[in-house]
């Protein structure tokens, strides 16, 4: 194996690791020596998407109440109106004022969050949509999910 590729072999993730190597024990040299002019490149893509998922965990770490909104959602402004009758003051990001914005409402979409806004979290755990949210409020479980989060003193 050529030196250049044993620099960047150990910084793959572990199941590529595998898949990598029975790559370059099974196929013959010509192939493998264009398929090493992409390794930075792939390396560079897994990393920038590792980072946008790790931003959205590090912000809704943050806070017990963590909501990714845009400003012109009326549905949005509900969920935030609902949480703010209740006491709770929320960590409101709004994806379309945001520089990274666009990437993080991409991560939010790759982890299933469908629609994307609003995205509720309440003690680090996504919670839901508006729809869930609603639901939750009007099963008269939302209030404890903020206490017990510690987004509520009551």
């Amino acid at each position: 194996m050529p030196l250049f590729f044993i620099r960047h072999y150990k910084t793959i993730p572990h199941p590529l690791y595998k898949w990598i190597h029975s790559f370059f024990t099974l196929t013959p040299k010509p192939i493998i020596f264009s398929f090493l002019l992409y390794i930075p490149f792939l390396l560079t893509f897994l990393k920038s998407k590792i980072f946008k998922m790790d931003t959205v965990t590090r912000l809704v770490s943050s806070r017990p109440v963590v909501i990714f909104s845009r400003s012109s959602c009326s549905m949005c402004h509900t969920i935030k109106s609902l949480l703010l009758e209740f006491g709770v003051n929320p960590a409101v990001y709004e994806l379309d004022e945001m520089t990274k914005g666009l990437e993080i409402e991409q991560a939010l979409l790759r982890n299933g969050r469908n629609p994307i806004v609003p995205a509720v979290f309440i003690g680090g755990e996504y919670v839901g949509g508006a729809n869930e949210i609603i639901s939750l409020h009007l099963q008269r479980s939302l209030q404890p999910m903020l206490k017990n989060a510690g987004a509520l003193w009551v």
